[in-house]
């Protein structure tokens, strides 16, 4: 099972927010190729950044910053944040990002849909996010009446390759990720998932490993890094340690 760290970025900051309220926010770092460094130090085998900003606002608003991570590392970088097209997908790629990260335009028309999918191929993934088992987009600020697991299923369909599934009600709140939902999207579709939210420590990991045997590819980390008392290195080194069945 895959741990990926997560580097939320506002303002050019390392942040978290708390179930993804801007009012709720938490400064870590302003250095957030120091981060990516020391991650990578760490062994993270991918990187997992979210331009909060562009979620936000409809366009990627910290690019600078992710070009610079990217140019820092040689671990895969994975990007999302306001890509609402398929030619912003290709600027980010085209920066050295391994695969972008697609959100509230996987609402749009069917043909739309498949269009990324199609034109993308394995270098993106659905981002999910649910309050209350549906599907919120927009940064979080709406939410739909589209069920999220039903969505993921006809995401599926049009050619989605990989799912990232996120709790909102989890998000930031070190309470444990929704098992019975997660179990329940994996059983329902048949592409990779990855989980996100709620994941605060060993013992979160640990239960997640079961789901592995169905499907579950890996897990995305924030806050239990960032808050762990640990340096960022030695919480990932500990919670990556956790993360496998042997």
């Amino acid at each position: 099972m895959l741990i990926l760290p997560a580097i939320d970025l506002a303002d050019g900051a390392v942040v978290r927010l708390v179930q993804g309220d801007f009012r709720k926010k938490t400064v870590y770092s302003e250095d957030p190729v120091a981060v990516a460094k020391e991650l990578e130090g760490a062994g993270a085998p991918m990187l997992h950044v979210v331009d909060l900003d562009g979620a936000r606002m409809g366009a990627p608003q910290n690019v600078e910053v992710l070009l610079r991570i990217v140019r820092a590392v040689q671990i895969p970088v994975q990007f999302g944040g306001g890509i609402r097209s398929v030619h912003l997908a290709k600027m980010v790629l085209a920066l050295g990002v391994q695969r972008v990260v697609l959100g509230s335009v996987l609402t749009r028309a069917e043909t739309t849909v498949r269009h990324f999918f199609a034109t993308l191929g394995d270098r993106c993934v659905a981002g999910v996010d649910a309050r209350e088992g549906k599907v919120a987009v927009h940064g979080w600020q709406d939410t739909t009446e589209l069920e999220a697991v039903d969505f993921c299923k006809r995401l599926e369909e049009f050619g989605c390759p990989r799912i990232i599934f996120t709790d909102i009600s989890r998000d930031g709140m070190l309470s444990g990720p929704n098992l019975e939902a997660l179990e329940s999207l994996c059983q329902s579709v048949s592409v990779p998932v990855f989980a996100s939210g709620g994941t605060s420590g060993p013992e979160d990991l640990r239960n997640l490993v079961p789901l592995s045997k169905v499907g579950l590819e890996g897990v995305i980390v924030g806050r239990a890094l960032y808050e762990s008392g640990d340096s960022l290195a030695g919480a990932y080194r500990r919670l990556a340690g956790h993360g496998s069945d042997e």
